[in-house]
């Protein structure tokens, strides 16, 4: 049976339990300090009033998320071929969104979704960096038939549409999808061990940064005194606690990063359906999203030392976004893909594998510039505070040392490694130090395009080139100006000529 989509309906009835938990969770992250001090002044506070305020809390909260839920509804406007939200308690808003400009509808499930029995169905278009429709509680087999019917713009003929919407759920072959490729949970285990080291590294720093002061703030007293480590540590085992601290915080940076990689891609499966790719993973939280290959801008392929060993990489695909600011999450990660499976989604995307054709590589005063700003700044500014930091910390010269080297061959490979690949399809930027990244671009989803040299590089014939698409940017700098020249003379023609429906 068809559902009927042309009259206002509201979310599931359990809606009001998964509103409500939300916003339970989100007052407990933005109040856990006080909690903590709470807790910490339990016998202080007068337990009569704090029992009767939590209760208050949850019956205030409760009245709320039973409004939300009351007032939210959403239908199809088929006159206008618009999808519609109406919501708000006190101040309350309509969303209309063109069925024409859905990107991409999301069904995705948290935990608190699964517990209660319930989807989440999120609508992205090309326009914005957040998601314009919401629907936190509805049934899979309606979330199912909703995306379906908010997808039938698929430049279909008229008659196609019309059948395929007419159709039951049951008959569409919306569940009957066999995926082509499985990411395995050995691949997952690659990856979580071999990537996003410095961005977990920071996660973990700041964590334990925040803990610190609170325990300042709460006790008064600080944690990380030199006078208190003195009387833990003697000044001769420095070196080894050092050490010690340092494997068991590298130790935790890998642990983090893989327990997060396989809560969130675990069972990852990806399917054709209708000519796109459809991608669901996750563990607690799982999230399933159709990739159009039209839609795509930007196609990222990142692989290390480590993982070319393992067969192992990840790719990552930005589809038409809101804005140079767009927000990095948005884009579609597939992680674990060995290069078998590399090169059918490729082939899927853009219907054939992008090849490397001309090189353009950047000039060596490109090298000289990145040394000078990371080593050569800093070392001049050490230089003029040297004799006090040798006060301080004695071995500091021998860190200096460290830095110039580790930095210098950083900048060497990441030099080494950059390079532009161009051929009449693809447009291919290689960068990367230990990560290597490849981005592929086709020239017709170029949207403009930004050359510029500085008077001083005229005589040597070097200039910079950044390519804007709606999925990002991609940058090449100092290289042979009068080749860029000729390409982007080439891609504006294309861009001209181009008929492609990147929207």
């Amino acid at each position: 049976m068809r559902n009927d989509f042309n009259q206002p309906q509201r979310q599931s009835i359990v809606g009001i339990v998964v509103m409500f938990l939300y916003a339970l969770q989100g007052y407990l992250k933005a109040l856990w300090p006080v909690l903590v001090i709470w807790l910490f002044k339990f016998d202080e506070v007068n337990k009569f009033y704090f029992f009767v305020g939590i209760i208050s809390f949850l019956v205030i909260t409760g009245i709320i998320s039973y409004l939300k839920y009351l007032k939210f509804t959403f239908y199809i406007d088929q006159e206008n071929d618009e999808f519609i939200i109406t919501e708000g308690v006190f101040n309350k808003s309509k969303t209309a969104i063109q069925l024409d400009k859905i990107q991409q509808v999301n069904i995705n499930q948290s935990l608190i979704q699964r517990l209660v029995g319930v989807y989440e169905l999120a609508v992205d278009t090309a326009g914005s960096n957040k998601k314009e429709a919401d629907i936190k509680a509805i049934s899979h087999d309606l979330a199912l038939d909703l995306k379906a019917r908010l997808l039938t713009n698929e430049k279909q003929s008229p008659i196609d549409d019309i059948s395929f919407v007419n159709k039951p759920l049951s008959e569409r072959g919306i569940n009957e999808e066999i995926p082509f490729i499985k990411i395995s949970f050995l691949s997952l285990l690659k990856i979580g061990i071999t990537s996003n080291y410095v961005k977990s590294f920071f996660i973990i720093l700041a964590f334990f940064i925040s803990v610190f002061d609170h325990i300042k703030q709460l006790t008064g007293r600080d944690v990380l005194e030199d006078q208190k480590i003195q009387d833990y540590v003697d000044t001769s085992q420095i070196t080894t606690v050092a050490l010690i601290l340092f494997i068991i915080f590298f130790s935790t940076v890998l642990v983090v990063n893989l327990v997060k990689t396989i809560f969130k891609y675990f069972d990852y499966k990806i399917a054709k359906q209708k000519g796109s790719l459809l991608l669901s993973y996750g563990l607690l939280n799982t999230k399933s999203t159709i990739l159009k290959p039209e839609k795509v801008q930007i196609t990222s392929i990142t692989q290390n030392f480590f993982q070319k060993k393992m067969n192992v990489l990840e790719l990552k695909i930005a589809q038409a976004t809101g804005g140079e600011k767009e927000d990095h999450k948005l884009a579609i990660e597939i992680p674990g893909c060995n290069d078998i499976e590399k090169d059918a989604i490729l082939k899927l995307l853009f219907q054939k594998i992008p090849e490397k054709g001309i090189r353009l590589k950047p000039n060596f005063r490109k090298l000289g510039f990145s040394a000078f700003l990371t080593i050569g700044l800093p070392l001049f500014a050490y230089y003029f505070i040297r004799n006090i930091v040798l006060e301080q910390i004695p071995m500091v010269d021998f860190l200096v040392l460290f830095y110039v080297f580790f930095i210098g061959i950083i900048q060497f490979f990441l030099f080494k490694n950059n390079r532009l690949y161009i051929n009449d399809d693809f447009i291919i930027l290689q960068s990367g130090a230990w990560d290597i990244t490849n981005k592929i671009i086709k020239p017709s989803k170029i949207q403009a395009i930004t050359i510029s040299q500085l008077f001083w590089h005229k005589n040597i014939n070097i200039g910079s080139l950044t390519l804007h698409t709606a999925g990002g940017n991609i940058s090449f700098q100092l290289g042979n100006f009068t080749a860029i020249k000729q390409y982007v003379n080439l891609w504006l023609y294309r861009m001209e000529t181009s008929d492609s429906n990147w929207m």
